[in-house]
């Protein structure tokens, strides 16, 4: 069996801020660098998620304004690829285009 691993290295400021974060996959062979991350695990025992939002010092709030509105279109595409629910992923793709409409990230449908 092939295994495979992401890493992810996170600098710290003197009050515990991220002011770096690195990562790496075993597969890539390279490492690089965001502003934000955000990984959501599954736990099967608990049937719970377990979550990890991390973003640095110098992300700017227009930043973090595009970067839900991409992890909300992002979501809407992997639901529908994990469960077909292909209606449900409209829905979830609308809110999505409606939360970037009122944050004047996309121009308002006429």
């Amino acid at each position: 069996m092939k295994t495979s691993e992401i890493k992810f290295t996170v600098s710290l400021d003197e009050n515990n801020l991220p002011v770096k974060i690195d990562w790496n996959a075993s597969d890539a062979n390279e490492e690089s660098s965001c502003k934000a991350m955000m990984v959501q695990l599954w736990d099967a025992n608990e049937n719970n998620t377990l979550r990890i939002d991390l973003w640095t010092k110098d992300m700017l709030v227009d930043e973090m304004k595009q970067f839900y509105h991409q992890c909300l279109l992002s979501m809407a595409d992997t639901f529908e690829r994990a469960t077909n629910e292909v209606d449900t992923a409209k829905e979830l793709r609308a809110f999505a285009m409606q939360f970037g409409e009122k944050l004047n990230l996309i121009k308002k449908n006429q």
